[in-house]
């Protein structure tokens, strides 16, 4: 089965399409297939951090967990987060990419496209099987010349296709048969099947009109899975967060007392999962609201994130919701703001970057002024709060400035505090702490005194983890119970049967790119690239430019300084005296952008090591990139292979990219475990791996001569590649912020006099508080 594939699309937004695959994903997993998720573009403002470091959906972290992975921003390449109803945030390949309106978008979407399909076919080559998340449905006609999600992904990848239907909300055969009949002929071809969800009864009275299905449309109905009632984790989609409702499935309490939470339902609210841990817990009653007499009534009221914090704080105090929640607080009754809603609380908020509204007041109720920034702080943070243990995750461009002498909410392992409390208030940047069991019990008895609940009683045995695989396992029992196994595997295995039956009207094919330009209209992604994937080329949206270097899109950092020449074996030394921080490994990065001059730098620094007597090894990672597309997303491979073996003191090896026969030798590379290990590469000092660097250089030199210097060893044609290549650089090293962070600045292209064999010259920052830490 390897290579294998299956696309999950649904009738509507909602209709269960993230379950089946995480069901399906932990189905296969328990078989022992190598699966992995996918969802080429996800529009949410439910996210998650990435292994690398990179922003998510949600969805596609849960669904990784089914497979038993660590959240990759390859398994989502393209996130579409809402800032209004007519404007979103693009994040791609984990990184904030720009905010477009719909046109904008047109004119993005075959580069994004020819992205999520580079990283689905490399996802392909990793893993035995890939399942793959439709969005919406495949029926939005309106939208078929662009789809990079349902059919054009089908289409593009070869991909068989089953449709889920909700038939709780009633009309599934109908929504079914019209979806099918509204798809053209050639994307009919893939739609293999469908799969009936959340029904309630005897599937005896259902069978008829199932048999009527098959028989009009030709296709089987691979399984009818039921409504599970204690499915609700996870929610993706803000369906599954209505005004009003309890939250869960509330347990009645362990003491004589509930414990009553309003989390105020903000109308662009994120990572709204936060609250999922507390209505867990048996006797925490959790209700999403819009009503100030709610927040009243409340023992705790939450604020919780937000993808557009000033717009939703003037929804605030339009609604009444401030008034309620301040009384609420002035009474002395416990308070929560996460991320977005933190940044609520505090007194003044400076945004020139979300909303462009500049300084605002914000609620007054916690000693903090917010400054947004252009960066986006995005990571895994663990520490302590309240005596406990917790950990969490960060996605936000606010910065707090908390006054001096307020006591910190929560405490980073690193001695970073983050947030702050002041009496019933509290608030933090940290999203999923309370998935932290033992900080989850001590805040909730923390409300509970505040709160004059003497009743409420903690859960000692709610293990959040523990429900969160219990929930997997469910779905993977109603996948192993309900749905035709062996017909699904034998789909993913061979691909959609030939002689599918079309079922009319049968919609227009989609218009090729001729087609399109014959008619000024935006052209089919799908026919625009398909050709070039087919080919194995890399497509690009990107127009040559062979007059010099594109423009940056964002201006690069460059530092100005003192040049100081220092000799190699001064560093080989220095690196050699310190204590390795990889396991036994003594980790080397050494970064900057294409053509800059680091793998010369490496090579030396590797010689001076090895005259020392060291056992020193040298990765370039352009032999574990999977073509010009794969600049950030090759570090799980990296991860996988190198890293975490070391890390453990087991030995390690790597398969190396074959550049020209475009897949990966089936030869390993030995490394063992040496002594140093060095890393040459652009993105290779990222944040994610600084803790556990023994030391850091980036190479800078002249984007002109970068350029120049690519051309000249790759030849014009490649010209795409690098224009490419240079603006996703552009887009790495300014969220990482790497040029100051790492210990050394070299300059690539030195004019002071010095021998290149044995020396190499550092730039000495002229502002010390800048670089070189």
């Amino acid at each position: 089965m390897t290579g294998g594939g299956l696309l999950v699309a649904g009738t509507t937004s909602d209709a269960g399409k993230s379950t089946v695959v995480a069901g399906l994903c932990r189905w296969l997993a328990r078989q022992g297939v190598r699966v992995a998720p996918f969802k080429a573009q996800n529009m949410s403002n439910n996210s998650a951090v990435t292994i690398e470091g990179g922003e998510i959906g949600r969805a596609q972290a849960f669904q990784a967990a089914a497979c038993g992975l660590e959240p990759s921003v390859r398994f989502n390449p393209v996130l579409l987060k809402p800032g209004s109803d007519t404007v979103s945030h693009v994040v791609l390949l984990g990184r904030p990419y720009g905010t477009i309106g719909a046109t904008d978008y047109r004119q993005l979407r075959a580069h994004l496209a020819a992205t999520a399909f580079a990283t689905l076919a490399e996802l392909r080559s990793e893993y035995d099987v890939v399942i793959c998340e439709g969005a919406g449905s495949p029926a939005e006609i309106n939208l078929r010349d662009g789809d990079m999600t349902n059919m054009g992904l089908a289409r593009a990848a070869g991909l068989p296709t089953v449709l889920v239907g909700d038939i709780d909300r009633g009309g599934v055969f109908a929504a079914m048969h019209g979806t099918l009949a509204l798809l053209s002929r050639a994307d009919q071809a893939l739609l293999a099947g469908f799969v009936v969800n959340k029904f309630r009864g005897d599937r005896a009275l259902l069978q008829p009109g199932l048999d009527m299905l098959t028989d009009l449309t030709g296709r089987p109905v691979y399984g009818v899975l039921p409504y599970l009632h204690e499915l609700w984790l996870d929610g993706e989609d803000s369906l599954s967060y209505p005004d009003g409702r309890l939250l869960g499935r509330p347990a009645p309490p362990r003491g004589s007392q509930p414990l009553r939470v309003a989390a105020v339902r903000l109308p662009r609210m994120s990572n709204v999962t936060d609250l999922e841990a507390l209505a867990a817990e048996p006797g925490v009653h959790v209700r999403l609201t819009t009503s100030p007499a709610e927040v009243a009534e409340s023992d705790l009221v939450i604020l919780p994130g937000t993808r557009a914090t000033v717009a939703d704080l003037a929804w605030l105090r339009e609604t009444g919701l401030a008034d309620a929640v301040t009384a609420h607080a002035a009474a002395g009754r416990p308070t929560l703001g996460i991320c977005g809603g933190y940044q609520m609380l505090a007194e003044t908020i400076d945004d020139e970057v979300e909303s462009q509204k500049g300084r605002v007041a914000g609620l007054g109720l916690l000693p903090v002024a917010i400054r947004f920034e252009a960066d986006k702080t995005l990571g895994r943070p663990a520490g302590v709060a309240l005596g406990a243990p917790v950990s969490g995750y960060e996605i936000h461009h606010g910065v707090a400035a908390v006054r001096a002498g307020t006591v910190p909410f929560l405490v980073a392992a690193d001695g970073r505090e983050d947030g702050c409390r002041t009496g019933a208030v509290f608030g933090t940047h940290w999203h999923g702490t309370f998935e932290s069991d033992e900080f989850r019990r001590r805040f909730l008895a923390e409300v509970a005194a505040l709160a004059d609940r003497p009743g409420f009683v903690a859960a000692a045995d709610t293990d959040f983890h523990a429900l969160r695989a219990a929930t997997l396992d469910m779905l993977a029992d109603a996948i192993d119970e309900h749905v035709d196994t062996t017909a699904l595997c034998r789909l993913i295995e061979r691909g959609a049967p030939s002689g599918l039956p079309i079922v009319p009207p049968a919609g227009p094919p989609a218009k090729t790119a001729e087609e399109a330009e014959a008619t000024d209209e935006p052209g089919s992604v799908t026919a625009e690239l398909a050709p070039l994937i087919v080919a194995g080329a890399e497509p690009t949206a990107i127009p040559p430019d062979p007059a010099g270097p594109p423009r940056p899109r964002v201006e690069e950092r460059v530092v100005a300084g003192e040049r100081v020449v220092e000799r190699f074996a001064g560093l080989a030394d220095r690196i050699l005296a310190e204590a390795p921080r990889l396991g036994p490994v003594r980790l080397v990065s050494v970064d900057g952008r294409a053509g800059s001059g680091k793998t010369t730098f490496a090579g030396r620094l590797l010689g001076a090591l090895r005259e020392r007597g060291a056992d020193a090894a040298l990765i370039h990672t352009d032999d574990l990139l999977q073509g010009w597309l794969d600049i950030v997303t090759f570090w799980p491979r990296l991860e996988e292979w190198v890293l975490a073996p070391l890390r453990r003191g087991e030995p390690a090896a790597y398969r190396r990219y074959d550049w020209h026969a475009v897949r990966f030798d089936a030869e390993w590379q030995r490394l063992g475990t040496p002594g140093v290990l060095i890393l040459e590469g652009v993105t290779v000092a990222r944040a994610a791996v600084r803790p556990e660097l023994t030391t850091s250089a980036y190479v800078q030199t002249d984007r002109s001569r970068r350029f120049a210097r690519g051309i000249e060893r790759d030849g014009p044609a490649f010209i795409p590649q690098w224009t490419r290549w240079m603006r996703d650089e552009d887009a790495h090293f300014a969220v990482d912020g790497t040029v100051d962070r790492v210990r050394i600045v070299l300059d690539g292209n030195p004019s002071v006099p010095h021998d290149s064999c044995a020396e190499y010259v550092r730039i000495a920052p002229a502002d010390p508080a800048q670089g070189n830490p």
